[in-house]
């Protein structure tokens, strides 16, 4: 938008002013990188640039390296931007070792990486913590190294964490049942950095840049999955598009002072749990998933009192739907829908449409409701 203000994501993050940065995905992919590549070519690449899934080049210094027969290490240093992570410095290293052809690509857990314990994950019990997008990153990059220097791409990856069981007790994974360490995250490899107040205002921003554009239908997400999505659902434009992060309360509350014609919030399905109990501020530190809403909501759908107590016992509201999912029981379009309710109610009878998708990790829809 050539002399005027920027819509979208991107337009949200430069306006507040914070510093963006890697995640732990993000590093274990440069020190898987960095270290396979000594592996087959005798030296480490430093810096060691990666290829993240929208496209950027990032390149990140070593912090460690060590090269043995059949093995090498790389460690690269987090940064996690102007955003309060808890994993901000930690070296995050990964050890690369060859296997034999047709083994594929295997993952372990070093010190200071989870291991999963219990279901209702997007990782099976027994797997190392690395979810699933950066395992892509990272088989992704192999197979590009292996490309350039004649390699197989059969390779054990062991991802570690320097203090890293320490580092856990401050995140949700005990609970969660990932025991021994951190997970390794990211879907887009780049941290956003919230301050609440930058945050917000950027949001206000993005509402006033989409109605000056012209735009009449508008979507709060989460995040970049759940933004992926409602662009294929809708084919809205970037400046469509408000990034509101863990701030639902915040869309709503500006968009009920400057209306727009129809809303789509869109968000991962745990996440609009939480709206859909009536939080407006979608943080772990701040709202927790409520199952034993979860578990009435599926009463009201059908359930039956034995799945009702399993649902409210649920180690996660992932594993609360699979559960529902599997009875038959919609739970997904009953949480979009008293979602969207808790929306509506906010509003105050502004003259805003709503309606609101539930995705899971991969984007696909689990949940919808009408619009109203």
């Amino acid at each position: 938008m050539t002399g005027a203000a920027r819509g979208g994501r991107g337009a949200q993050l430069e306006h507040t002013g914070l510093r963006p940065g890697w995640t732990t995905g993000a590093c274990a992919t440069a020190a898987t990188t960095a270290a396979y590549t000594a592996l087959l070519a005798g030296d480490f690449p430093d810096p060691v640039t990666i290829t993240l899934p929208r496209g950027q080049t990032p390149s990140f210094a070593l912090a460690a390296e060590e090269l043995t027969d059949g093995r090498a290490t790389a460690g690269v240093v987090k940064d996690a931007g102007d955003d309060p992570d808890v994993t901000h410095g930690a070296l995050v290293r990964a050890t690369v070792r060859l296997l034999p052809a047709g083994s594929g690509v295997v993952f372990r857990a070093g010190p200071g990486v989870g291991t999963v314990t219990r279901p209702g994950l997007p990782l099976p019990v027994g797997e190392p913590a690395v979810n699933p997008v950066p395992r892509q990153l990272m088989r992704d990059h192999v197979a590009r190294v292996a490309e350039r220097y004649g390699g197989s791409g059969d390779v054990e990856i062991t991802v570690s964490v320097d203090d890293g069981e320490e580092i856990a007790r401050s995140t949700w994974n005990p609970r969660l049942g990932i025991l021994g360490g951190l997970s390794v995250l990211g879907t887009t490899g780049i941290v956003v950095p919230y301050s609440c107040s930058a945050w917000i205002d950027s949001i206000r921003r993005g509402v006033d840049v989409a109605r000056a554009a012209g735009r009449r239908h508008v979507a709060g997400c989460t995040g970049s999955t759940s933004e992926r999505t409602v662009v294929g659902e809708y084919g809205l434009p970037e400046d469509a598009l408000l990034d509101m992060g863990d701030f639902a309360g915040a869309v709503l509350k500006y968009v009920r002072r400057h209306p727009v014609d129809r809303l789509t919030v869109c968000g991962g399905f745990a996440k609009l749990s939480k709206l859909a109990a009536g939080h407006l501020d979608l943080h772990s530190a701040r709202s927790q998933v409520d199952k034993a809403f979860l578990a009435g909501l599926a009463r009201r759908g059908g359930a039956d009192a034995a799945l009702a107590a399993e649902v409210a016992g649920a180690n996660t509201g992932l594993a609360a739907l699979q559960l529902c999912r599997a009875a038959g029981v919609p739970l997904g379009d009953l949480v979009a829908t008293a979602a969207r309710d808790q929306a509506l109610a906010v509003l105050r009878g502004a003259p805003v449409a709503v309606d609101v998708i539930c995705v899971d990790r991969s984007g696909a829809v689990v949940g919808r409701s009408g619009i109203a």
